[in-house]
């Protein structure tokens, strides 16, 4: 286990390589698409009704991320009330997530705050729920500053957010965000983290990813487990059902293009179960983030890279 976190570790600074990006922009779309449903909005709704055909929800993603400009900031910000507005003509439930950096953080809070306000009225006018995702770990203070400034001081309920369970902050953060029940959306994490920030061992990631999906759940906010890890989502179906949870306070979180029996299967017994799912021409650094997570999804690439 240990050996996967040093690969994902030293490939995620590998990426960040010029040279290498360059390379995959190239050669690696068609590999891209097996993660990312495509470059516009038209395909991403294409991909989000043959998942309802499945019976599969979709969180929305415009990929994107540390803008530099206000102007690059509004233009994302436009574009996802756009692709929110979009979801609003479709019979299925909107769920968007949203990349604080892409919509200002780095420029400052209040920039994104006011940029997501936007997207969250637009949301709300859809009855649509946005979702806060978490990035490194130098900006959680900021996006949780965000998130809970809308959510309690002005009273936007359909804003979610993430916590990541490799984080050694998340126990507490969740305790100081617990009396608001969040719509909590647990996942490991997938930047590159230094040992003082973040859980180096897989065991002790898994122990703290279950601890945060039950301690929401038990204090009453809906929860998404967002792994593919089989294991870990059947000790949380199994705890929900013997606590007497109601299968709508939680639901089933994947990413895009994996584990496809395992989400057809929960989604057959009646689970909510949710993809995220990605779209945009800015796919380069979430699809270095796939090639991270496992060994073999590097010589997946590298065959592509090569035949192409």
């Amino acid at each position: 286990m240990e050996l996967n976190l040093t690969y994902r570790s030293l490939l995620l600074g590998v990426a960040g390589q010029k040279w290498l990006e360059r390379l995959v922009r190239t050669r690696g779309w068609r590999l891209a698409r097996r993660y990312v449903a495509g470059d516009t909005l038209e395909e991403a709704l294409g991909a989000v009704q043959k998942l309802e055909e499945e019976g599969i929800h979709s969180l929305v993603d415009l990929l994107g991320e540390m803008v530099t400009s206000e102007e690059q900031a509004a233009g994302y910000t436009a574009e996802i009330v756009r692709l929110t507005r979009a979801l609003g003509g479709l019979p299925y439930p909107r769920w968007v997530s949203v990349k604080l950096t892409q919509i200002g953080l780095d420029l400052g809070r209040e920039l994104a705050r006011q940029n997501l306000r936007r997207i969250l009225d637009a949301a709300r006018a859809v009855e649509g729920v946005v979702q806060v995702d978490m990035e490194d770990s130098p900006r959680t203070d900021a996006t949780l500053w965000v998130w809970r400034t809308l959510r309690e001081e002005e009273g936007y309920e359909n804003v979610g957010i993430v916590l990541q369970s490799y984080l050694k902050r998340s126990p507490a953060d969740l305790q100081e965000i617990l009396h608001l029940k969040p719509n909590l959306r647990v996942v490991k994490g997938a930047y590159k983290e230094p040992a003082e920030a973040a859980w180096q061992d897989r065991p002790t990631i898994n122990r703290q990813f279950l601890q945060l999906v039950k301690t929401n759940l038990a204090g009453g906010g809906h929860t998404a487990t967002g792994s593919h890890d089989g294991r870990l989502l059947e000790e949380v179906r199994r705890w929900a059902e013997a606590a007497g949870i109601g299968r709508e306070r939680y639901e089933f979180q994947f990413l895009y293009g994996i584990r496809r029996e395992l989400k057809r299967d929960l989604a057959r017994r009646g689970y909510t179960v949710r993809d995220y799912l990605p779209y945009g021409a800015d796919w380069y650094p979430y699809f270095s983030r796939r090639i991270a997570e496992r060994p073999e999804n590097l010589l997946f690439v590298l065959r592509g890279v090569l035949q192409g």
